[in-house]
């Protein structure tokens, strides 16, 4: 989709204005993302642009192509730059590549990436679960779960609102923890003892309705990913249910099929 604009020449970093303030305390790689991040908020690099490489700008800052290097891992982090070996970086959208591959939680990956997560309490409620939930979680017909409601964040912006279904039978006691700073994932395995094995996700889309849109700071009708995703322990035991959704403006889902032989 980008071979038509990739054919442009690169442009030359010092007429994108890069520079360094030597007297300040902010990291240069910190200072080098910063700045391209307000060249693409103001439209100055647009998405499937060719970009300067590492040398280039290290060579127009005269500094090292370590913090350069630093700079660029962090805005292909944030899905800001697309790199591929042998070629220059290209101006990306913006939206964050969620590996499912591995097992891991929202503050784990989002940590992994150089970004930082947080998290907000939306409701905690013991309750009984609908058929969804019950089938997912094997459940009894009497047994009930907590559901947690966590609005999640990635360097101060809402991307997505996560339910989670824990059963109660395992987790009693839960609404005593603190889980608007610690990891749903850190309680279950440090709190709970229970060691977290694979999970099952289902991936869609749908759109956002007026309490989504107003709680992820978008519009009505846009884009959602949506993930259900069905977790287990060790013992194969189905520990939560959760349905994430997520702003599809800032995620992408990123999966890699390999063919057997």
């Amino acid at each position: 989709m980008f071979a038509r604009q990739s054919i442009a020449p690169a442009p030359k970093a010092e007429s994108l204005g890069l520079t360094l303030d030597n007297a300040s305390f902010v990291p240069y790689y910190e200072q080098i993302v910063d700045r391209v991040r307000t060249l693409i908020k103001d439209g100055m690099l647009h998405e499937g642009e060719v970009f300067c490489s590492e040398g280039e700008v290290a060579r127009t800052l005269g500094i090292s192509k370590m913090p350069v290097r630093q700079a660029f891992q962090k805005l292909r982090s944030e899905g800001l730059l697309i790199m591929a070996k042998g070629k220059r970086p290209i101006i990306g959208s913006g939206r964050v590549p969620w590996d499912f591959q591995q097992l891991r939680g929202f503050s784990e990956e989002m940590r992994r990436r150089g970004l930082v997560p947080s998290a907000k309490v939306l409701a905690l409620a013991l309750e009984e679960p609908d058929p969804e939930t019950a089938q997912a979680l094997k459940l009894a017909a009497d047994e009930k779960t907590y559901c947690l409601r966590r609005l999640r964040f990635v360097n101060k912006k809402p991307v997505a609102v996560v339910t989670s279904h824990l059963p109660a039978r395992l987790f009693s006691g839960i609404e005593k923890q603190d889980l608007a700073r610690q990891s749903l994932y850190h309680v279950f395995e440090n709190v709970y003892l229970r060691k977290l094995h694979w999970a099952e996700e289902v991936i869609g889309a749908v759109t956002a309705g007026e309490e989504e849109a107003r709680i992820l700071q978008t519009s009505p009708g846009s884009a959602l990913l949506s993930i259900k995703e069905t977790t287990y322990d060790a013992q194969r035991i189905p520990i939560e249910y959760s349905v994430s959704l997520l702003r599809a403006d800032r995620y992408t889902a990123s999966v890699i099929s390999v063919r057997k032989t």
